[in-house]
């Protein structure tokens, strides 16, 4: 998300900007009114030359308080495939849904607080409009995502980050589809093309009812491009359990 260069146990990040994690799974705005949420991520980026892949878990506990609040905790670590992981950041997210099913569309604010480790320790705050709608059997998501850093994390003003998914229903609770990552530096003034990031891969979400209001959800992503200029491909998994 902004800059972060290298973890305090030396490991040198092929990426060199990335700041607080949780950047690389699409927000969407759900109603979760009443339940609870347990999470697992891990998402990785491979770099082209054959040096080792980052790694990144994390884990999550989110709940919904009422219709139109879900406030969540994540705890992201950071490593790579030959080395012991690290805590990286811990952030606690919030959405607040703005629409209530009277639009042809869904649309929630979020906004993140983190607060980093390594090298670029600080806090750094995201916020933007999460938005949704549905035409027949598919369904698309925009957000558009400001981020801003604070202390060693602060590097570039406030940044512009945006996400978008097309997904069709193939059968209840399955869903086939594409999604796309960029960041395109200072929201004010852009980074020139060649240091924007820009990814995009297909998606599989598959939910699985267990009960009344449990679920289980599965999500897997791959995604070809780059970060910050360097050429790197992306892996992410979700499983949530939601009851």
């Amino acid at each position: 998300m902004l800059r972060k260069v290298a973890l305090g146990c030396g490991i040198a990040l092929w990426m060199g900007s990335a700041l607080a994690d949780p950047g690389y799974y699409l927000l969407t705005p759900y109603d979760n009114e009443g339940q609870t949420l347990l999470e697992l991520r891990y998402w990785t980026v491979k770099p082209s030359g054959g040096r080792a892949a980052t790694l990144w878990p994390e884990l999550g506990l989110a709940h919904g308080f009422g219709s139109r609040w879900t406030t969540r905790l994540l705890a992201s670590y950071i490593g790579t495939e030959a080395s012991s992981f690290k805590l990286s950041s811990v952030s606690w997210q919030n959405q607040f849904m703005l629409t209530q099913g009277q639009y042809p569309f869904d649309l929630a604010l979020h906004a993140q607080l983190s607060q980093l480790h390594g090298y670029e320790s600080g806090p750094a705050l995201e916020w933007g409009p999460v938005w949704q709608s549905e035409w027949g059997l598919w369904q698309i998501n925009l957000n558009a995502l400001f981020e801003h850093g604070y202390g060693k994390a602060a590097d570039g003003g406030t940044q512009l980050k945006l996400q978008w998914q097309l997904q069709r229903r193939l059968a209840p609770g399955l869903r086939l589809g594409v999604q796309g990552f960029s960041e395109l530096g200072n929201w004010r003034a852009w980074d020139a093309r060649a240091k924007q990031s820009h990814r995009v891969g297909p998606v599989l979400h598959w939910a699985l009812p267990v009960g009344e209001r449990q679920a289980v959800n599965w999500q897997f992503a791959y995604l070809w491009g780059s970060t910050y200029g360097r050429r790197g491909d992306m892996f992410s998994a979700q499983l949530q359990f939601a009851f």
